[in-house]
């Protein structure tokens, strides 16, 4: 039969069906598996009364765990608590998820009053009666809060798999591209080159010394000099720089579901200043306010600094590779007994570390030593680096314990930025410290042994 229609393709709603079917029976699962956890979890070392109503009242289980988080410090929670925040969280993000799926249009018929209206409001709470794909918004924020808050403990492939279903379901749902709010143009690039103010470009003085991809050999070899490198040409093979680019705002929004991912981010120009200060916003807040121009205010600054990315989204970890280089180990320093800042030698590790730093131009990492042995690798962007080898620390004025106990000794009081009377006046050795710098570029790496 001929003739135009304006409904949905049957093919289509084969695939959405699909769909549907297969995360409704993937929800059946993991609620199975939160019902009845297995007898070493420690998550049984909650009250019984508490895990008895975890499947069907997570909203009051959240708030309980959520202030037993903030009894301790992360790292003395007992881990009973976080595991109950992680499958609370859960529950709470599959009753959403099943009721999105069951009404898409965010219609709820279920009188006031009846078993269904009672049951959806006790899973819900205050979240009920969301409209469209406002249940997508508040699923994927509980689920984040839960690997944020929490670590995701125990059940970061449960949360992972969940999140690639809503990928799914949004994919399959054919939802047009991101817009900017005007509805002009979708986000296609960032303005790397326009944010740059020319009269702000560093003149390098003693640079880095450079390499083309050295060989292991090579690498090996200058690593022997204990002198930092900078290594060219790279990245080229990573999937982030071409097919899966990260300087696409369309692409980094549609692998966040839509910009709906939590991220937490730093406020402020650098961590030591007074002002500064953290949030936790969706990955579109983050890029609206932050990173696109005629909407990001250039007055206010966000940074997504060393935050386990990968771990929370690894679609992302998809599109890089662990440099080779990763794998060596360099030579202790020539200087004897001498550390930065008076820490013990880098920290050997089993495998490397991933994180990842996300900001617009202006952002800043004071002057700092690591734990760490690090591979700095510029996906997008041009990022200006500064190196002071170890054995100028007691020019570099180390932090000590600050109020609070916290210990800021890896930091530098020193804003390298100020103006140079300001740091002659009260920092004089500073201008005699010896550095050497470079301005790393679009896929280039910087192996960092200061």
């Amino acid at each position: 039969m001929g003739g135009n229609s304006a409904q949905t393709p049957s093919w289509t709603l084969s695939i959405r069906r699909t769909v549907r079917t297969s995360m409704q029976h993937i929800l059946q699962q993991i609620l199975s598996a939160i019902a009845a956890p297995d007898k070493p979890d420690p998550i049984n070392d909650c009250p019984a009364s508490v895990l008895a109503v975890l499947p069907s009242h997570p909203e009051p289980l959240i708030a309980l765990a959520h202030s037993k988080l903030h009894s301790f410090s992360f790292a003395s929670v007992p881990v009973c608590w976080r595991r109950l925040y992680t499958d609370a969280s859960i529950a709470k993000a599959v009753a959403l998820i099943e009721h999105g799926l069951a009404h898409p249009d965010g219609c709820d018929t279920a009188p006031s009053g009846t078993k269904r209206k009672r049951d959806r409001d006790a899973v819900r709470g205050p979240s009920s009666g969301l409209l469209g794909e406002a249940w997508i918004d508040e699923a994927v924020k509980v689920l984040d809060m839960a690997a944020i808050m929490a670590g995701a403990a125990g059940r970061e492939e449960v949360i992972d798999e969940l999140f690639s279903g809503l990928q799914s379901y949004l994919n399959n749902k054919a939802s047009p591209q991101p817009k900017c709010p005007r509805g002009e143009k979708v986000w296609d690039s960032f303005p790397v080159a326009q944010n740059m103010e020319l009269s702000k470009a560093p003149r390098i003085q003693y640079p880095v010394q450079s390499a083309i991809a050295p060989s292991m050999q090579a690498f090996e070899m200058h690593m022997e000099t204990t002198q930092p490198l900078r290594i060219k040409d790279a990245l080229d093979h990573w999937p982030a720089m071409h097919e899966r680019p990260w300087s696409s705002p369309a692409y980094l929004l549609d692998k966040t579901l839509g910009g709906r991912r939590l991220i937490p981010i730093e406020l402020g120009r650098t961590y030591t200043d007074d002002d500064w200060g953290q949030s936790i916003i969706t990955f579109k807040d983050f890029m609206q306010r932050y990173m696109i121009p005629n909407i990001a205010d250039p007055s206010k600054l966000g940074y997504l600094a060393q935050h386990d990315l990968f771990a929370q989204i690894p679609s992302l970890r998809h599109d890089i590779a662990i440099p080779d280089y990763c794998y060596t180990s360099p030579p202790p320093l020539k200087t004897p007994g001498l550390t930065s800042a008076g820490k013990p030698p880098a920290t050997h590790l089993d495998e490397p570390l991933l994180n990842a730093w996300f900001g617009p131009a202006g952002t800043v990492s004071p002057l700092h030593t690591d734990p760490y042995h690090n591979i700095l690798c510029q996906v997008v962007g041009k990022k200006y680096i500064r190196l002071y080898s170890p054995d100028q620390t007691n020019k570099l004025y180390p932090k000590g314990v600050e109020d609070g106990g916290v210990d800021m000794s890896n930091t530098s009081e020193v804003d390298a930025e100020a103006a140079l009377n300001e740091l002659e006046a009260e920092f004089p050795l500073f201008q005699q410290a010896e550095y050497v710098e470079t301005v790393l570029a679009e896929g280039e790496c910087l192996p960092a042994i200061w």
